[in-house]
């Protein structure tokens, strides 16, 4: 079965729509330099306080400081942290001692061969990968959420290359994320604003999303 995150959450409306319709996971933004879904820390703790225990949570940081990341963490309190920045190996050894047991998603901005060398050295420190559509460097940084596909046969190497959970995002919709799936092979997908509609999470837009993804199983 295909797990599926709904991303970029904003109010519990949302988490709830979201999760009546069959989210599997929440993907909740804190400070970004850019993207949608940006919400404050005090709305995360609030969402995640009221949508039960049966849906995980996923808190977005773009901290690059053990520390920092484990203080969002004790003030949000997710299931999950997904990581949007790099961190180095003595971070990433240092979040692992300090937060055990909580799993780590790292995002892998697909862009080329290099980006499988990346997925390749991150599997060692964290629990799943999420390939994303991104821009990590100059004026235009994105991190996330800009509805644009990558490379899908690199995703597809991905996939093939590492022996942790890959999750795949980026301009995914319900036109197109039965082909996704069947090329890329994905542990789940991601979606943000292919399911949204002027800036909001779209009833009918995310049930056809939802019923794509199904549509092979």
């Amino acid at each position: 079965m295909i797990r599926i995150k709904i991303c970029c959450i904003s109010s519990i409306k949302e988490a709830r729509l979201a999760i009546a319709t069959g989210a599997h996971a929440l993907g909740l933004v804190s400070d970004m330099p850019s993207g949608p879904g940006v919400i404050s820390e005090d709305e995360i703790a609030k969402i995640i306080s009221a949508i039960g225990p049966f849906v995980i949570p996923v808190l977005l940081t773009s901290r690059k400081n053990a520390s920092d990341i484990v203080n969002q963490y004790r003030r949000c309190r997710p299931t999950v942290i997904q990581l949007c920045e790099p961190l180095d190996k003595e971070e990433l050894n240092r979040l692992g001692d300090m937060l055990p047991g909580v799993p780590l998603v790292r995002v892998i901005h697909v862009s080329g061969p290099e980006s499988l060398r990346e997925a390749q050295w991150y599997q060692s420190y964290v629990s799943a990968l999420l390939l994303d559509t991104g821009q990590r460097k100059g004026p235009g940084k994105q991190l996330g959420g800009t509805g644009q596909i990558h490379d899908w046969t690199i995703s597809a190497k991905i996939v093939e290359s590492v022996k942790i959970p890959v999750v795949l995002a980026g301009g995914l919709t319900a036109d197109n994320v039965r082909q996704a799936i069947e090329q890329v092979r994905p542990y789940g997908v991601d979606v943000c604003s292919g399911v949204r509609t002027n800036d909001q999470l779209d009833p009918v837009k995310l049930s056809r999303f939802i019923a794509s993804v199904h549509a092979g199983n």
